[in-house]
This record gives structure tokens, sequence and C-alpha cells, in this order.
């Protein structure tokens, strides 16, 4: 089963708003070469989301052509915590699947505390991440993964403020904009967006080649 949604026209203006202007012209790429139409792409998020965490990642892989899916405990508003944005929980962790999705997407804020605290979500996290689907945490998203129990032995970052919680967990931790370890990508903080996305992207198109 696949979950397809309606574009959301304000994922867009934010994207722009927060990285439009600020991609060096060398750094741009063929949007045709980097297509991700076909992809489908989850966002686990709850109450107290970061905004930009959240919707400039969803509006660049929306631009590039992925579907997006917005995943959570239950259908339902929640709000951001740094800002008036909410956005629309579409379809809870326990009416999908890991197989509905090529990748899973955790932005950070106070949401990851409070996700971690459902089995349900907990659950899903879990079996996505085993079954080696791309799975992609900034600043606090981690938080989700080490209650899954998946960080042992990886290496990763996150916000510094979760640094000994994932040293704790059996992380390799370094203070870098992005880290990637196999299928599990993650960043520290809003400033390392450009990189944690594309990063994404990157992981995407891999997968694609192989098939």
């Amino acid at each position: 089963m696949r979950i397809n949604i309606l574009p959301y026209s304000i994922v867009i203006g934010l994207f722009v708003l927060f990285i439009g202007c600020e991609v060096p012209e060398t750094e741009l790429v063929d949007y045709e070469a980097n297509d991700l139409t076909n992809f489908h792409v989850a966002f686990l998020v709850g109450e107290g989301f970061h905004d930009g965490e959240t919707f400039v990642p969803m509006g660049y892989l929306t631009s590039r052509g992925a579907t997006v899916t917005i995943i959570g405990v239950e259908p339902g508003e929640v709000g951001s915590y740094n800002s008036d944005f909410t956005v629309n929980i579409q379809i809870s962790v326990d009416d999908v699947t890991p197989e509905n999705f090529d990748a899973l997407i955790i932005p950070g804020g106070e949401s990851p505390a409070w996700l971690r605290e459902h089995d349900n979500v907990v659950e899903f996290t879990r079996t996505f991440f085993e079954q080696q689907g791309i799975t992609a945490a900034i600043c606090h998203g981690p938080q989700v993964l080490i209650t899954a129990g998946v960080m042992t032995g990886k290496t990763a970052t996150g916000f510094e403020g979760i640094q000994e919680e994932l040293e704790e967990a059996g992380v390799d931790y370094y203070d870098e904009s992005v880290i990637r370890d196999e299928h599990l990508i993650t960043s520290r903080i809003p400033d390392d967006l450009y990189d944690f996305t594309t990063a994404i992207e990157q992981a995407l198109l891999e997968t694609r080649e192989t098939i």
C-alpha cells in the first residue's frame, strides 16, 4: 500500500525562505538528474516539532518529486514548539507499514521526547530501521532511535544536549553537520539542514542506482 498526499504550498514557501537563497550557485544540481518521483518519504512528527527541521526537508524533497506523508501517534493537528505553525498528522503509525516508505525522517524539537513515550511509534521505528530503510534524524530526533534500541555501535551526531545520551546508547558521537552510517543519517541543528537534506536525497538516489 502506498500513501499519497496533495502537495503542501506552505512547505515550498518555507523551503525557499530557509534554504533557497543560501545555496551557492556551484552547489546547484540538475533537477532532472535528481528526480525523486516515485520515492515515498514519511515524516514522523508529534506535538512540539521544530518547524524548520520539518518544513525545510519536506519542501526540498517535495520539490524534487517525492511523495511525503506525515505520520504520528494518531491523526490530527499538532503544533510547533518554536512558532505558531501546525501540521496535520495524516495517518497513524498503526495504519502503515515500513514497506510503505523509502525513507523515514525524524525532525527535532520537543516532538521526539513525546514520540518516544508511545510504544507503537517506537516499534514502527525499530522495524523500519532493522529493514534497512533510510532513516534520518536531526537535533533531538535520534532520541526516538535510542528508545528503539537501534543505535548501539553506530556513528552519529545530534544536538549537543543529547550527546551524553547518545554515547550511553553506544553511539560513536561526532560534532559534525551530517554523518551517514550506512542507511542512518543524522544532523545537529537547523544550520545543518542543507547538508542533512541533500544527504537524504543522495541516499534515495543511490537506492535507485542499485535497482
